[in-house]
């Protein structure tokens, strides 16, 4: 089985996805992981990752097709993979749809967040970050004061000079705009699950459950 996850920044995606993928015994792949690990490796892919990292600037198409794809050839065996922020373009999607055409496999589900913009804004305006490896942390400024270290490495937490109110307001219309072609691509193939994002991480993920048709036991 494979299941892709889309939402906006700030959607919880990441969350849900690696939930959903342990409940359901499924790989969680995610372009931001593998591109951490990259950069912690230190090689060229690495410096290039990190160098678009830390400007806040998306990662080309071409990398990130090719960090995917050669890490879902790589999978043996197993029941499947969840897949955490990409495809987030219409061109990364015709690109997985023919790499797993060509091992006889597809899409079955792709599972889409919906959570409201002022909430967005006001998650995404918590944001911080590690200098050394990029791992992102949701706190207020005064948590980010007192904890000033990354929990995993020990590198120094700051903030990107885009995640203020004003300029993720923007980022969020140009994501909208840039996934609309991506959302019509897959409810054309009747693929397309929306789900409602607010609310507590276990009742969101009763949610995604439930609309996959498993089980979400007594989550709302």
């Amino acid at each position: 089985m494979y299941i892709v996850f889309m939402g906006p920044p700030g959607a919880g995606k990441g969350t849900q996805a690696e939930r959903v993928a342990e409940e359901l015994g499924l790989e969680h792949v995610a372009p931001g992981d593998l591109f951490r690990q990259a950069v912690k490796q230190g090689d060229r892919l690495g410096a290039e990752v990190k160098a678009f990292m830390e400007q806040g600037i998306l990662v080309p198409d071409n990398i990130t097709i090719k960090v995917i794809l050669e890490r879902l050839l790589s999978q043996a065996g197993g029941e499947g993979v969840v897949l955490d922020g990409f495809p987030r373009n219409y061109n990364q999607a015709v690109a997985l749809d023919e790499a797993l055409e060509q091992q006889n496999k597809s899409i079955d589900w792709v599972v889409n967040i919906q959570v409201s913009q002022p909430e967005l804004v006001r998650r995404l305006s918590s944001r911080w970050l590690c200098r050394e490896c990029q791992a992102p942390y949701s706190v207020d400024g005064r948590e980010a004061e007192a904890v000033r270290q990354c929990p995993a490495c020990g590198g120094g937490l700051y903030q990107r000079p885009d995640d203020n109110p004003e300029t993720v307001t923007r980022r969020l219309q140009v994501y909208f705009a840039e996934t609309e072609p991506l959302i019509d691509y897959y409810r054309q193939q009747n693929k397309l699950v929306e789900v409602e994002g607010e609310g507590g991480v276990e009742e969101v993920a009763g949610r995604i459950i439930r609309a996959l048709g498993y089980d979400g036991g007594d989550n709302n």
